[in-house]
């Protein structure tokens, strides 16, 4: 879950699923982001900032990493780019969707860039490009790290720019 919205809504699909479910909770101070939604949660993925229009750009993310991609979103859109943030906190309840709901969120052909503070593994199926760790991490206080590592609105901003600019990664 990316907020306390988030994760309230997903301890109540945790407690009344019939079925195993894990909970991924940062230790970070996480800010509350305008526009988490229940209903975003139950549908595993969701458009947390951008309207109707087709966006220049997607960027997607769970937990900890979407607050860095709303911050993202807000530089990219004072270059006057069309950016759309999708909060994506259960990719099983979001491949349960229909294929119309996904393509709502995540629409194709749009140039799309998660960001994951860990393997990038698995982010292939949703995205052009990622923002990851393929590598073992460090060691230092966490901000120091995630700074060294590109987890920060401007590092994110810049990829999602040359994704755009540069869509098939040649």
């Amino acid at each position: 879950p990316a907020d306390a919205n988030e994760a309230s809504a997903a301890w109540r699909l945790a407690v009344e699923s019939d079925g195993p479910t894990a909970l991924v909770l940062s230790r970070q101070d996480l800010p509350v982001l305008a526009g988490t939604s229940a209903d975003g949660v139950v549908r595993g993925g969701y458009v947390l900032v951008g309207d109707d229009t087709r966006p220049d750009v997607v960027l997607v993310a769970t937990g900890s990493e979407v607050h860095v991609c709303t911050e993202a979103a807000e530089q990219l859109r004072s270059a006057d780019l069309a950016v759309r943030v999708v909060s994506l906190p259960s990719w099983d309840r979001f491949e349960a969707q229909e294929r119309s709901y996904r393509d709502e969120v995540l629409p194709p052909g749009v140039p799309t860039l998660a960001v994951e503070a860990g393997s990038p593994f698995g982010w292939e199926r949703y995205a052009d490009d990622v923002v990851g760790i393929d590598r073992f991490g460090a060691s230092a206080p966490g901000a120091v790290v995630l700074e060294k590592l590109g987890f920060t609105p401007a590092n994110v901003a810049e990829r999602a720019r040359l994704l755009i600019r540069d869509p098939g990664g040649s």
